[in-house]
């Protein structure tokens, strides 16, 4: 469908392309047209709750958050990526949620806080959550001081890329994190740095983002 980020585009691609891709991918969801609310994301811990939010038709990503829910499960939600986790929440009463979790996300609790916030909407419910395509620990390169910094938080984090140099593991931490919280985890294996057909910010060109989606059928 293209690009959907609105700060990540090719030189030459317009507003309103992404719009249109936009649109396309709500046509094909079956979603009301500019109704899914995406964030202005900036590697933070922050979760709003977005059912009072309008979509983006209206906002241009103006709501500043790395994690957004819907207590009703009625409103669509999206989750900009291309090398860090899109992970998509669903449980087993109403709320959704979509998270943002990067090295700092993860590290700052971006999970945890999306985990804890539907978890006040519905105290007893299972909560299923899918981690989307991003860089694997076979090709996320980090400096050395960082995967030591890193693992010290998380261990499950420390890598060796494919290459032998140092690497963060994001997929296998994430996971880790939100199974130890009793959430059940589904993990694809697609690697953006791998793989041609996603966005990656580490592989350059097409410049461009994927969206973690999820809303009502």
């Amino acid at each position: 469908m293209g690009n959907l980020g609105l700060l990540a585009r090719e030189p030459g691609e317009s507003i309103d392309e992404i719009y249109a891709h936009r649109r396309a991918v709500e046509k094909q969801a079956g979603i009301a047209e500019g109704t899914t609310v995406f964030l202005h994301q900036v590697h933070s811990a922050t979760v709003v709750e977005a059912d009072s939010l309008p979509g983006w038709s209206q906002t241009t990503d103006s709501v500043v958050a790395d994690a957004s829910i819907s207590a009703t499960g009625a409103t669509p939600l999206a989750i900009l990526v291309a090398d860090c986790m899109p992970v998509v929440f669903t449980t087993s009463g109403k709320a959704t949620a979509v998270a943002h979790a990067g090295r700092v996300g993860l590290l700052s609790g971006v999970l945890q806080n999306t985990i804890a916030t539907l978890r006040e909407h519905e105290p007893e419910a299972e909560i299923t959550a899918w981690i989307g395509p991003s860089i694997c620990g076979r090709c996320y390169e980090v400096p050395e001081q960082m995967r030591s910094e890193a693992s010290a938080v998380m261990p499950v984090m420390y890598s060796t890329t494919s290459w032998q140099t140092p690497a963060l593991d994001l997929p296998a931490a994430g996971q880790q994190l939100m199974e130890d919280l009793g959430v059940t985890v589904h993990r694809t294996q697609i690697c953006t740095l791998e793989d041609s057909r996603v966005f990656s910010h580490r592989g350059g060109h097409p410049v461009g983002r994927c969206a973690g989606m999820v809303f009502a059928d």
